[in-house]
């Protein structure tokens, strides 16, 4: 029979340095100066060892927990099958890994949910929460900010009151207007556009995007609103097509209602593009690679959950070394607006 292979404990790693328990905690911790020479000796020993940190009394010891909750106001369906999602999960999951932390995720759809998920965090069992596609209805943001739980969100905040909490944003009003003027620039006469939800910051300001292409009021009937999915594209679709059948081209706030606007169109026997051009938001994959490549918005939503991470890191003193070759720097206030391109390909 096997021995039970022990734990390399603390004193370990202290005798094969030839240094104090206490020196090995510091480094570990980061917590106090230690001589460079002696933390690379340290370094050496835990990596030849394999000594892995005690967690629970890290946590104990230095009132940290290394883990972040993510947390997004979705249903299971949506977030597990929209790219968006999975690029912000991506992007936050590379950077809590580059500091040796960890990601607690939470779906949160009722108010109920959201009160269990506050009692929970009284207890502080993460060191900040990023919060993503956050609604009017179902507000994280505030009730975190009040009781002083650091927070980034993944947007710009929905209430005008809590502008000031940390932020990492795409230029959604910009990009919705470029999507816009492209099709006017093609010759498009009438343009209608498939709006995101009205109670999400993204939905509100791609519309606003949309209608600042156009001297203009934009027409009743060329606006639809979808939820950011396919069917509600596909959906919305029908209903501009039921007011406005002359329309020629459509701006769609997600790649997704993109997608499902095209079937409609194809549905009813609509050329893309010759009948109606159509213009995305996002810039997925599935787009990139549909039967007519979709021109699109592109934003880079990787990038936006490493950010998101990187303030969150700020907030709690942690900010590690920024200089590395070809990774975005932050900027000095507490929210970040990321640039959006257009992306021309088959479908305008």
């Amino acid at each position: 029979m096997s021995a039970v292979k022990r734990f390399v404990t603390l004193d370990d790693v202290a005798s094969a340095a030839g240094v104090s328990r206490a020196t090995v905690s510091r480094v570990i911790n980061e917590t106090k100066f230690v001589e460079p020479q002696v933390a690379d000796r340290v370094r050496v020993a835990i990596k030849q060892l394999g000594y892995v940190p005690n967690h629970a009394a890290r946590a104990l010891s230095t009132r940290r927990t290394d883990m972040v909750a993510l947390v997004a106001t979705e249903p299971q369906a949506r977030f597990f099958h929209d790219p968006f999602f999975a690029d912000i999960v991506q992007g936050v999951s590379k950077e809590l890994g580059d500091v040796d932390m960890r990601m607690l995720m939470a779906l949160i759809q009722t108010p109920e949910e959201l009160g269990r998920f506050q009692n929970y965090l009284l207890g502080r069992p993460v060191d900040g929460v990023l919060v993503i596609s956050e609604h009017t209805a179902l507000q994280i943001a505030p009730s975190m900010a009040t009781a002083g739980i650091p927070i980034v969100l993944g947007g710009r905040p929905m209430d005008g009151a809590w502008s000031d909490i940390a932020h990492v944003d795409h230029d959604n009003r910009r990009g919705a207007r470029l999507a816009a003027e492209h099709l006017i620039h093609r010759g498009s006469r009438k343009i209608a556009t498939i709006a995101g939800p009205p109670d999400m910051s993204a939905g509100i300001d791609r519309l606003h995007g949309f209608r600042d292409a156009f001297p203009g009021p934009v027409a009743p009937e060329l606006v639809a609103t979808g939820d950011f999915s396919a069917a509600g594209g596909a959906s919305a679709m029908e209903k501009l097509l039921d007011q406005a059948p002359d329309l020629d081209a459509v701006f769609a706030a997600s790649d997704l209602m993109a997608l499902g606007a095209m079937q409609t169109l194809r549905r009813l026997g609509k050329r893309v593009p010759d009948d109606v051009a159509v213009v995305g938001f996002d810039d997925i994959e599935l787009g990139a690679t549909a039967e007519t490549p979709l021109t699109t918005i592109r934003q880079e939503t990787v990038t936006q959950g490493r950010m998101m991470v990187r303030l969150l890191l700020r907030l709690l003193g942690r900010t590690p070394d920024l200089g590395t070759a070809g990774r975005a720097t932050l900027p000095p206030g507490p929210s970040m607006m990321l640039p959006v391109t257009l992306v021309t390909r088959a479908s305008a």
